[in-house]
């Protein structure tokens, strides 16, 4: 079990792709994409939180909302978690990637030391942005990027102290965003 570091769950995306809102799908043995998430995230770490928009979801536990309702960007939501949490790391991941693994959520924690952010890369290259270790000392940057405009995650990695570690398993970074990788999900 995993004490030192929390994680959060991204759920305040728009699922434009999908057409309705992925976090309330139906999965596997849940009630709801969300709801087994969080069930799985909960046997890896001690404390397990959501990144939400607003309260489009009917969930009650550990709940971060967004501090800016006018903008949907993952970088407001790392604004709001670390306004939020305490711990000086978060480990993030969005509701939509249901299949990492929890030895390569333990590698990401395990090659975030001396690192800002720590993320994974697949096939040597496609780099998984919201899928790691984001420390707290980042908020000032983040606060700064919002009120300049700029959203774009990629940017803050480039930006930073970042460790980008090999993922072999491409698999485990299904994204659901469409109907057609829902349906894959289900299949997996």
């Amino acid at each position: 079990m995993i004490e030192h570091i929390p994680c959060v769950i991204l759920c305040g995306g728009k699922s434009s792709r999908m057409g309705e809102d992925k976090a309330l799908l139906p999965f596997k043995n849940s009630n709801t994409l969300l709801e087994y998430q969080y069930n799985r995230l909960k046997q890896i770490f001690s404390n397990v939180y959501i990144s939400l928009k607003n309260d489009k979801v009917v969930f009650t536990k550990n709940i971060i909302y967004d501090n800016k309702q006018d903008i949907s960007s993952p970088m407001v939501a790392l604004d709001s978690i670390f306004s939020s949490i305490e711990n000086e790391k978060v480990f993030i991941i969005t509701v939509d990637t249901p299949f990492v693994s929890q030895k390569t959520i333990e590698d990401i924690i395990n090659n975030s030391q001396n690192h800002e952010i720590t993320i994974t890369k697949t096939n040597g290259y496609k780099t998984h942005n919201l899928c790691g270790v984001f420390e707290k000392s980042l908020q000032k940057q983040i606060t700064k990027y919002i009120k300049q405009g700029i959203h774009k995650i990629g940017l803050l990695i480039q930006n930073n102290k970042t460790n980008v570690i090999n993922c072999k398993n491409e698999n485990e970074f299904l994204n659901i965003n469409t109907k057609e990788d829902y349906q894959k999900a289900l299949q997996s």
